[in-house]
């Protein structure tokens, strides 16, 4: 887990200000990997106090397009984020309880950027999701 000079070298390398709440809150990412926005604000007001749900909302879309978080929204879960960036990793999703946990690439560096036919795109990013039971709810439905 990054320290707090850390999370402010990153706020300072992406061209960011740094503040309470954006420190506050890149913490939050890095220490709960796909965690939704009201668990995230959860996690800043107990380091800050009072932080509205805006002001979290600002920040996660602050640091996402700075690239210091990724935001994932499997089919049917709400928006999540994750400090993992930089990497084309994809996720596995419990169709029970919604746990998400992230998989690499199954075969080498990024391997699914080349599309069978990329009708002109220029592909930076793949998304690849999985789904199934984690290991909780698969024990709960064979019992």
């Amino acid at each position: 887990m990054p320290t707090t000079s850390d999370v402010e070298r990153m706020l300072r390398g992406a061209s960011l200000r740094v503040t309470r709440p954006r420190v506050a809150v890149l913490h939050a990412v890095h220490d709960h990997p796909h965690a939704e926005t009201e668990s995230i604000t959860g996690v800043v007001r107990e380091n800050l106090g009072g932080v509205s749900h805006q002001a979290v909302y600002d920040v996660l879309r602050a640091l996402t397009a700075a690239g210091l978080v990724r935001r994932i929204q499997p089919p049917g879960s709400l928006a999540r984020y994750e400090a993992r960036v930089g990497d084309n990793h994809h996720h596995l999703v419990c169709r029970s309880c919604g746990v998400v946990a992230d998989v690499d690439c199954a075969t080498g560096e990024a391997p699914c950027l080349t599309a069978s036919d990329d009708h002109g795109f220029v592909i930076d990013e793949a998304e690849v999701i999985y789904w199934g039971l984690c290991p909780g709810c698969s024990a709960v439905t064979s019992s």
